[in-house]
């Protein structure tokens, strides 16, 4: 899945990078520079998801596609979607339930330092709460679909990576999380490239952290 909203800039080179085999499932969440008409010519499969909020055009995505295993990942040129294929053999194979790729920044620029503060302090509650040694919560990603949907994911907005991680946590489910190159983002950041955008997810994860159960309440 690949939640976009105006990035038709990078479309080309993020579809271009889908493995051979693989369909691209592109979530339009209101894009008004014809990023959905970029997908479609380029042979992505695409949905239209009118509310806005990085969750709801991941779950649109998690709910229209079909496939077996399904991968995350954003549309905007940052992180490289050819880099899921050991992610997907490691869900297939079944080493792993969840993985993750963990940002590694390339060159200056590519994450801002408030946005990488605000990453490591949720990182750090992630850990308190879940007792995973886990240092990201990067949207690279891939899972089976079906025990995906069947975590009950209810968050809409930004809090959406976190609260997957932390469901699939109390479901016991094995994470395993991998170092990926993150890049520059091609065009404007709707989130991290602006302290107010790296607020609101801060404060979104921090929502959905503070309305989940503690573990051992999830586990009984």
């Amino acid at each position: 899945m690949l939640p976009c909203l105006n990035e038709a800039e990078a479309l080309p080179w993020v579809l271009g990078r889908i493995p051979d085999g693989w369909r691209a499932l592109v979530v339009d969440n209101g894009s008004t520079d014809g990023s959905a008409g970029i997908a479609r010519a380029l042979g992505a499969r695409v949905v239209h998801e009118p509310r806005r909020g990085f969750g709801a055009a991941c779950h649109a995505g998690l709910t229209a596609a079909t496939a077996e295993v399904v991968c995350f990942c954003d549309c905007d040129a940052s992180l490289d979607p050819a880099l899921l294929v050991p992610f997907v053999e490691e869900v297939r194979s079944g080493a792993a339930d969840l993985v993750l790729g963990r940002r590694r920044p390339q060159g200056r620029g590519a994450w801002p330092a408030h946005a990488r503060a605000g990453n490591l302090a949720l990182a750090r509650l992630l850990r308190r709460r879940t007792g995973l040694g886990l240092h990201d919560l990067g949207p690279l990603r891939a899972a089976r679909r079906e025990p995906l949907l069947a975590l009950g994911l209810t968050d809409r907005r930004s809090g959406y990576p976190l609260e997957m991680v932390v469901r699939a946590a109390d479901a016991g489910w094995r994470i395993a999380e991998h170092d990926v190159p993150y890049l520059p983002r091609t065009g404007d950041s709707k989130v991290t490239g602006t302290w107010r955008g790296t607020w609101q997810a801060v404060r979104d994860m921090s929502r959905v952290l503070g309305g989940l159960p503690a573990r051992e309440e999830a586990a009984r």
